[in-house]
């Protein structure tokens, strides 16, 4: 994606079924989970870079001995800092006990982060402060076992004043009007009632003190805790769970918005926000390997049971389809597949853009995470160029010499690289107006790759705000010479926010909305604003339930291709020789590339919640009355 935005957290959990001891005995190192544990997190790198946070547990400690670790970073390099900082912890319990890195009883006992639980965190900051309070896991302590608690997750609620109303309402008195705490405090309530319920059931049958702490820890139900804190949730999430004695969960939201993947067998089981990095980490098979369903909660107990609970009756399935375009790595094997295809059906648009001359048609990509959307267009356009030659050979009348026949077989798609980015330099001028001549710097072009005769495909994930194109990227590319300059989106037009976890919130952020306005003023069509406006305003006091998305009414008027022009001529530099023109993936195209996953709404409006109907809606207001503030 040229435009950077923040976006997607990232979680991993392992929980390890069997003594340390056995894991040192069959794999060499006591230290087997937090390795494991370092894979999943590096390898899930893009999904954060303002921090990174580990907690561990171990299981059936003594009194007096710490069994609960927890590091987070805010470093330039979290995930580096993080596990460098565990492993001085680790050598530095080691100080003296050279004759001890044998004995994983006793590394247990007196060395940190060598337990049987951990819980990883990658967090992109989607709202916040970049402060180290911020960073998950977050840790609610108590000093009895079955009262702690550490979460972290992968999330953004809608409907946060209403969570924080509720615990106020339950005689709280939260620190912080922010989704992360409101979950914490709303699961830590129930996990309080039902220990004190617990607790007095056992001392009504007599049970000492001492015994009812391990009878509590048997019989504390984790999915009737989850199924009361999670009724008035509104919003994507793949939170994960660890308690004091030993029990975990990870819990999906009810429309399967934000994703988790799970591993499960006799040594471990594993839960990661993308499964090909438990592919890895693991070496084991994609068939093995499944998707925490929508609305459930993978519960893992202290005996290393694992169970899928139902916690909220599920939705419609709607995952989100920007996973599959951008967010996640493209070494899993369905998306890769899917990201192909989105690239293979942009291709008759393209065609047609270029009046078919490919003897004139130059392709390439604005790097990096587009590159297999390339692969999928250059591969539509030799099955284009195949076709054709077929036909050619088929029609061909007169002898067909070896000359000839290798003169047709010869053409293919001329795929060049054409533009560079390095990544070594950093725009770190913020304020001056000299900024955006570092920018245009940050890109560089492969120069005599195109003729003045040519056109110049370049194919992007998405575009969201149009601010490096215009500021660089169109300039950049306008110096090889082209007469004309596609950019193509493998994904829709963005057009609404999203607030299930990508920080995508102002309207008049987007590219594609700007246009619509322009358009509409263009056009003497201010009215439909107004109309928009107030329309929204009249919904502010309703239920949730009965709140529409009126913003969809600023593009009705105009054909996607309209407002696709307008982007084009709002985008181009000034200066620019070449002509510019931009084409998006249909919406049924990305439906057909993506079926699985089947999330629109920042492209369609078609928002799963309630909830998300009622930001589009706060996000139209705050642009007509000039707040720029997030709306959830």
């Amino acid at each position: 994606m040229s435009d950077a935005i923040t976006h997607e957290c990232g979680i991993a959990l392992v929980r390890l079924k069997k003594p340390i001891s056995y894991y040192h005995e069959k794999y060499g190192s006591a230290l087997y989970g937090v390795n494991k544990m370092y894979v999943l997190m590096e390898k899930q790198h893009n999904r954060g870079q303002d921090g990174a946070g580990m907690a561990n547990i171990k299981l059936d400690m003594p009194p007096g001995k710490r069994y609960i670790s927890r590091y987070r970073s805010i470093d330039k390099t979290p995930i580096q800092d993080l596990f460098e900082r565990v492993n001085q912890r680790i050598y530095k319990g080691l100080e003296g006990q050279d004759d001890r890195i044998h004995d994983a009883e006793w590394l247990k006992q007196n060395v940190p982060f060598i337990g049987e639980l951990y819980l990883g965190h990658l967090r992109y900051g989607t709202y916040g402060g970049q402060s180290i309070e911020n960073i998950h896991p977050f840790l609610r302590q108590n000093n009895w076992l079955t009262r702690n608690l550490i979460l972290a997750g992968n999330f953004n609620m809608t409907n946060v004043d209403e969570l924080f109303d509720n615990l106020v309402q339950l005689g709280q008195h939260p620190k912080e009007k922010a989704d992360t705490v409101t979950i914490l405090e709303k699961i830590g309530h129930f996990l309080d009632e039902q220990n004190e319920k617990l607790y007095r059931k056992f001392k009504k049958q007599g049970l000492s003190k001492a015994d009812i702490s391990p009878k509590i820890a048997e019989e504390i139900d984790i999915p009737k805790i989850l199924r009361k804190s999670a009724k008035r949730w509104d919003g994507g999430y793949a939170m994960a769970g660890l308690f004091g004695h030993g029990d975990a969960f990870v819990l999906r939201d009810p429309n399967g918005i934000r994703p988790a993947f799970y591993y499960d067998d006799d040594e471990v089981c594993v839960v990661a926000s993308e499964r090909p990095v438990i592919q890895t980490a693991f070496n084991v098979p994609f068939a093995e390997i499944k998707e925490i369903e929508p609305g459930h909660a993978l519960v893992i107990k202290k005996s290393g049971e694992t169970e899928m609970q139902e916690i909220r009756t599920p939705g419609e399935r709607t995952a989100c389809s920007f996973e599959r375009i951008y967010f996640s790595r493209g070494n899993d094997a369905d998306i890769y597949r899917e990201r192909i295809e989105l690239g293979r059906r942009v291709c008759p648009a393209i065609l047609n853009e270029v009046d078919h001359d490919l003897k004139h048609t130059v392709f390439s990509f604005i790097p990096n995470t587009a590159e297999i959307s390339f692969y999928g267009m250059v591969k539509g356009m030799e099955d284009y160029l195949n076709r054709s030659k077929r036909d050619k050979i088929l029609k061909f009348e007169g002898d067909l010499d070896s000359e000839k026949l290798e003169s047709l077989l010869s053409i293919r798609p001329r795929v060049e690289k054409s533009l560079w980015k390095d990544v070594k330099m950093r725009t770190f001028i913020t304020q001056d107006n000299s900024r955006d001549e570092l920018v245009s710097h940050v890109y560089d072009v492969t120069y005599e790759t195109v003729q003045p005769e040519d056109n110049l495909v370049v194919i992007d994930d998405s575009i969201v705000r149009g601010t490096t194109l215009k500021q660089s990227i169109l300039s950049i590319l306008d110096r090889l010479g082209p007469k004309k300059i596609i950019v193509v989106s493998s994904a829709p037009q963005i057009r609404y926010p999203d607030c299930y976890g990508i920080n995508m919130s102002l309207l008049e952020d987007f590219a594609a909305f700007r246009a619509a306005i322009e358009l509409l003023k263009e056009r003497g069509m201010e009215s439909i604003i107004d109309d928009t406006y107030q329309k929204c305003l009249a919904q502010k006091d309703l239920p949730d339930n009965e709140v529409k998305n009126f913003v969809k009414n600023i593009y009705a008027p105009f054909e996607a291709q309209e407002i696709s022009d307008k982007m084009a001529e709002m985008l181009t530099p000034e200066g620019m020789k070449a002509e510019v023109k931009i084409i998006f993936q249909r919406i049924d195209d990305l439906h057909a590339s993506a079926p699985n996953n089947t999330g629109d709404w920042y492209f369609t409006g078609n928002f799963p919640t309630p909830g998300g109907m009622r930001v589009v809606n706060k996000a139209f207001l705050n642009f007509y009355e000039g707040k720029r503030e997030r709306a959830y």
